[in-house]
């Protein structure tokens, strides 16, 4: 089974199960798991070749989804699911496929179609970092910088680098399969079916991730989706805005 992080509480709330993005790790949704789960437990997952979870051959939305179904049996469900991004991609699979698994969705900033956009050239940045002799976070972002400029991006990246790992620092990404199956991982499933259950699609104001076209196909599998924009965010709202992210996460799941 994947690694799993538990923010267990006294709440009464619906156990709510977090589903990060490509790249991304549980971990990286430590505080807001914390902050969130003053109403209910928390479980933050490590998607299939990420974090500290097992490496596979593949990254299909398919398997992600079954990983998913494994978790949500173990914990108890049904759950809430929170998906961001790639993240938000296999929890819409899961929900189009096993909605008995689910009362609530939240889909942080994707829509259910297939993008443009590759992400290739940060897996070849990160492929071609040199390692040796890393032994600190501020060594490897130094390195890293004159192949990634962004700032906020290389901070997000080296998230995934395991200064401690036996041997010498090392990816927690499995940053080959990744590469191969970046065009399942920008595209879209042929799923059908409907999730009538409550969701919430969550999005950043400065993003370009949820266009005013994507409305009609997500009504047609989520007759009861509601929209929100967190402004003054971008993809990584969650990251931009923290605070508000949460509240209207927990409103949402209260309600």
């Amino acid at each position: 089974m994947l690694n799993l992080v538990s923010f267990p509480s006294d709440g009464p709330g619906t156990s709510l199960l977090i589903v990060h993005g490509l790249f991304g790790s549980a971990r990286n949704w430590n505080a807001i798991a914390r902050n969130l789960s003053a109403g209910r437990p928390v479980y933050a997952v490590d998607q299939r070749n990420h974090g500290e979870s097992p490496w596979f051959d593949s990254q299909s939305y398919t398997d992600m989804a079954r990983d998913l179904v494994e978790i949500i049996e173990a914990i108890g469900g049904p759950v809430d699911v929170l998906g961001h991004s790639m993240g938000g991609k296999a929890a819409m699979v899961l929900a189009l496929t096993r909605p008995d698994l689910i009362r609530r969705l939240v889909v942080g900033d994707i829509a259910p179609v297939a993008y443009a956009h590759d992400n290739t050239q940060h897996i070849s940045a990160m492929k071609a970092l040199n390692l040796n002799g890393i032994t600190t976070r501020s060594e490897a972002n130094k390195r890293l910088e004159p192949l990634v400029p962004d700032a906020g991006l290389r901070a997000f990246f080296l998230q995934s680098l395991d200064l401690k790992a036996e041997g010498g620092a090392r990816w927690r990404l499995n940053l080959d399969v990744l590469a191969r199956d970046m065009p399942q991982i920008i595209g879209w499933p042929g799923v059908s079916g409907q999730f009538p259950g409550a969701t919430l699609f969550l999005t950043g104001a400065l993003s370009h991730y949820m266009q005013p076209e994507y409305r009609a196909p997500i009504k047609a599998m989520f007759p009861k989706a509601r929209f929100a924009k967190l402004p003054e965010a971008g993809h990584w709202l969650h990251a931009d805005q923290p605070r508000a992210f949460e509240e209207t996460v927990r409103v949402f799941l209260d309600a």
